[in-house]
């Protein structure tokens, strides 16, 4: 997985947009969603199609938005789009049909496959199951997953409770997320001098790394973290940026980052969040917020205040 890749021939940007899924042409969203419906109908599943989910005569509802973004940053384009609706189709039926894991797997094995997991809030279900997700920053919650071979299925509070208490859960899963490999690893280099590092890869729990970030941080350069901590990114599922404060490069370094935490989040299967925050000792401090089409940079006064140390420190 790139951090920067040619993409497929599309229909041209001033083509007519598709109403749910901006980065398709209408055209494109129709192709989509004719695919999506033949896709379950192989299955012998009739389902109605709407702009962003189907939904099943049995009312179950079935979201389309990361596989609209999967299909849509396929390099391979449109003649890729078949095969990968079926095999994303073929996989949602079989989880939500087979034998459900909570109910049959051991309990060892369940946690074994825990993971936190960290989400965009407006990403979770509007349900009391999710009272005990803890707040990260704003807009962020993380939560509890199983990682299953197919699927990884984000556990409500009933769930969890069945075999253990959350709290003691949440230390097994952070634990298991510390044991995963870092599959990959770059450092982006800006004509400016300033730099950041950018982890990236297949699992589902690669951006929720930032919650191990100091231990990440020192296993990857061999250093610790400073008490200024560091810039942190997490535009969708499968990248993490970070870029270690040391010095007065943290300025164009958090300018290039909110560029790249916004592009990586338009259109990626699992987004996140756009912004970029400020990690000290586990705490998140938002540092970017929306501004019209765009973000913009806003820092509080304790930032403010490390800036011109760090400046001073230069002088």
């Amino acid at each position: 997985m790139g951090l920067f890749r040619r993409g497929p021939k599309r229909d041209p940007r001033d083509t007519p947009r598709d109403e749910e899924f901006a980065f398709f042409s209408d055209r494109e969203g129709g192709i989509f969603r004719g695919q999506v419906r033949a896709a379950f109908a192989e299955q012998g599943l009739e389902v109605t199609v709407y702009a962003g989910m189907v939904a099943d005569s049995a009312g179950r509802q079935f979201g389309l938005g990361n596989l609209a973004a999967v299909c849509h940053r396929d390099r391979r384009g449109e003649r890729a789009w078949p095969a990968l609706v079926r095999d994303h189709v073929g996989k949602v039926l079989r989880t939500m049909d087979g034998p459900q894991p909570m109910e049959t797997m051991p309990e060892d094995e369940i946690r074994a496959r825990l993971y936190p997991r960290v989400v965009a809030e407006d990403s979770l279900p509007a349900s009391d199951s999710f009272r005990y997700a803890r707040p990260l920053a704003p807009g962020l919650r993380e939560v509890l997953a199983l990682d299953l071979p197919e699927a990884v299925q984000i556990l409500g509070e009933d769930s969890l409770l069945d075999i253990g208490d959350v709290a003691e859960l949440r230390i097994r899963a952070l634990n298991n997320l510390r044991a995963l490999p870092v599959e990959g690893h770059e450092t982006v280099r800006r004509g400016d001098g300033s730099a950041f590092d950018v982890v990236l890869g297949d699992s589902f729990f690669t951006a929720s790394r930032v919650l191990v970030l100091d231990e990440l941080v020192e296993r990857l350069t061999g250093a610790p973290l400073t008490p200024d901590g560091a810039l942190v990114a997490l535009p969708f599922r499968h990248q993490l940026a970070f870029h270690c404060i040391h010095d007065a490069q943290v300025v164009p370094a958090l300018q290039a980052m909110a560029q790249f935490a916004a592009a990586g989040h338009e259109d990626s299967a699992g987004a996140i969040t756009p912004n970029v925050f400020w990690w000290r000792q586990g705490t998140m401090t938002r540092l970017s917020e929306p501004d019209g089409d765009g973000l913009r940079v806003v820092v509080d006064e304790d930032f403010q205040t490390m800036l011109e140390r760090l400046v001073q420190d230069e002088a």
